[in-house]
């Protein structure tokens, strides 16, 4: 108990790592109090560290930051436009067309997979397959009145999509152009002794930096390929499967896994368990491992270097604090805590600090 009280003493005695406490602690409570909110203006970071990472390569090909930036941001703002006019419509549609197919997709889902007993008496219980099939009817009636229940606040809804459509892309013009002022008037609240805080700043931006960028070029690689792959083999929905893929690697593991059951149903609902079925399920399951096996280490070398355990207890833990940003930002605020763990001074450190200082 000694040691501990010591050690708490040794830390409150250093000003640098009560600065540092103190920035984390304020930070983390007002994404905690007011995170829905700001959801805005983090929709605009997370887009800023995309379009500054363009902006960066413009630059280092000698074009001028101020024409740098206006063509990244043309660039942005014509994918929107597109995304919003063409892409979303088209989702829509399937969207629509899913939701109208989908009772009779389910009674004949329900009708293979009671077929299955006959099959593999041994293997497979009626009672295992008409249990399965009430929790699986459970859950889509929960997820439908939810729909409903958004559908019925929709004026709400137009008026915060019309928000984040005004708010968000001028939020994200001013954070790239003004970046430099902006940061510059944020560390004028900073203490002056803040080298620990510093050395943390620097190593979470370039992690949130690199993750942001990569986990946007996984999203559209997967989305494509998912599209490609479901077209070539026929199956319904080709495009809202695929993007809803592409979105999966959003949330490490539990993503791949969550999506796989659309698919599935989707696949056996129009095939049944025949071998087009099989190139389906197939087909999704290699992507997910050429995903997480080949393209996110390649794409995220340099920005994560968790163990998977931790991955997962942050998602769990952001995820469950947080809502859908806990989830998106949960590797990068794990990679916050382990800069921090890994800036923090140790035992010599702090008796270095100790030793320096006036009152020593």
């Amino acid at each position: 108990m000694e040691r501990v009280m010591n050690w708490f003493r040794r830390q409150v005695g250093n000003p640098q790592v009560v600065s540092l406490v103190m920035i984390l602690v304020f930070i983390a409570s007002v994404l905690y109090l007011a995170g829905n909110s700001l959801a805005p203006a983090i929709a605009a970071l997370v887009l800023a560290y995309l379009l500054d990472g363009l902006v960066g390569r413009l630059r280092r090909m000698g074009i001028p930051r101020g024409i740098s930036i206006h063509a990244v941001y043309l660039i942005f703002v014509t994918a929107l436009l597109l995304a919003v006019f063409r892409l979303l419509p088209m989702l829509f549609r399937q969207v629509t067309q899913l939701a109208q197919q989908f009772p009779s997709m389910l009674a004949k889902a329900k009708e293979v997979l009671m077929a299955l007993p006959a099959k593999y008496p041994d293997a497979i219980s009626e009672g295992a397959v008409s249990q399965f099939m009430s929790g699986l009817t459970a859950e889509i009636g929960n997820t439908g009145q939810i729909l409903v229940s958004y559908s019925l606040s929709s004026v709400l809804t137009l008026l915060a999509v019309v928000v984040y459509l005004i708010l968000v892309p001028l939020l994200v013009y001013f954070m790239i152009k003004d970046k430099d002022r902006i940061l510059n008037w944020l560390s004028r609240f900073l203490p002056d002794d803040r080298q620990l805080t510093s050395t943390v700043w620097v190593e979470v931006n370039k992690q949130i930096g690199n993750y942001v960028r990569g986990k946007f070029a996984e999203i559209l690689i997967v989305g494509f390929i998912s599209v490609v792959a479901f077209k070539f083999i026929g199956l319904q929905y080709a495009l809202l499967l695929g993007a809803l893929t592409g979105l999966s690697v959003l949330i490490p593991y539990i993503g791949a896994a969550a999506v796989t059951l659309p698919v599935a149903l989707v696949a056996v609902a129009q095939w049944g368990f025949s071998s087009d079925f099989y190139a389906a399920v197939i087909a999704y399951l290699v992507i997910q491992a050429l995903d997480g096996n080949l393209l996110a280490p390649l794409l995220f070398s340099e920005a994560v270097d968790l163990h998977p355990v931790a991955i997962i207890v942050a998602i769990l833990f952001f995820g469950g604090v947080w809502g859908f940003w806990g989830l998106f930002f949960a590797i990068p605020l794990a990679t916050v805590i382990q800069a921090v763990i890994q800036a923090w001074p140790g035992e010599d450190s702090v008796a270095a600090v100790l030793t320096d200082s006036p009152t020593a």
